[in-house]
């Protein structure tokens, strides 16, 4: 996936970005802000981001620029597809790998037949409870932010489509899901109500986005190589 055209950039372009490991959805939009704006020698550019992804989580970011940033409410309204990874046996405050474990269960009565069981539960319209390490807003701040303080705070649920979910492969007390969704499903919140339907805990150790509407991660590149990409404007 290449643009030679430093004018493709200003008038307006969709970028498919392959998100590193640890990376924020807004380092992503900073880095092709600040490369874009150094190599075009420019001030300034339009860019954001199509919906975030967990700083643990990998996959594809959908990145407009320019005029293209009007396009970024309907791809975010589009639907997600993942690949997890979710631990049994304990969990988390952050129902992921950001924090410490918190709790430990028995998971010995757990087996593939149970795990393929709940699932099913899952499927369809439900209400879902976000983490309280998430970015939704409370009272104008962000809930990660005052999570990470230890303060208190309420978020509300919300409801959510799961269309499909589908369990790859198992070595307990660890499995793989593929999870087609939603927006604004978490799938941290996903591992934390199986872990509880399943009479134990659990917490995500893994996550991938595969997929955002009709774009997959076929169409994806690495930051590394936008920035190769630039190097040859």
């Amino acid at each position: 996936m290449e643009y030679t055209r430093p004018e493709t950039y200003l008038d307006g372009t969709v970028l498919y970005i392959d998100k590193p490991l640890t990376w924020t959805s807004f380092d992503v939009v900073n880095k092709i802000r600040r490369s874009l704006k150094y190599h075009l020698g420019i001030k300034k550019i339009k860019v954001g981001h199509a919906g975030t992804l967990d700083p643990l989580a990998t996959g594809l970011v959908i990145v407009c620029t320019g005029k293209a940033t009007k396009q970024i409410m309907q791809f975010q309204d589009m639907d997600k597809a993942y690949t997890a990874q979710v631990r049994l046996g304990a969990t988390t405050p952050s129902f992921d790998l950001e924090t410490e474990v918190d709790q430990v269960f028995p998971w010995e009565h757990v087996d593939q037949e149970k795990i393929r069981k709940v699932l099913l539960e899952f499927l369809g319209t439900q209400e879902q409870m976000p983490p309280l390490f998430s970015a939704k807003s409370v009272d104008g701040k962000r809930a990660y932010v005052m999570a990470r303080k230890g303060q208190q705070m309420e978020l509300k649920s919300q409801k959510i489509h799961i269309s499909r979910l589908e369990l790859v492969s198992v070595s307990l007390p660890d499995f793989t899901l593929e999870v087609e969704c939603s927006k604004g499903t978490y799938i941290r919140s996903l591992a934390r109500d199986l872990g509880m339907k399943l009479d134990s805990g659990a917490y995500l150790t893994g996550l991938r986005r595969t997929r955002i509407g009709p774009f997959g991660l076929d169409r994806a590149i690495s930051l590394e190589d936008f920035g190769k990409n630039l190097k040859l404007l």
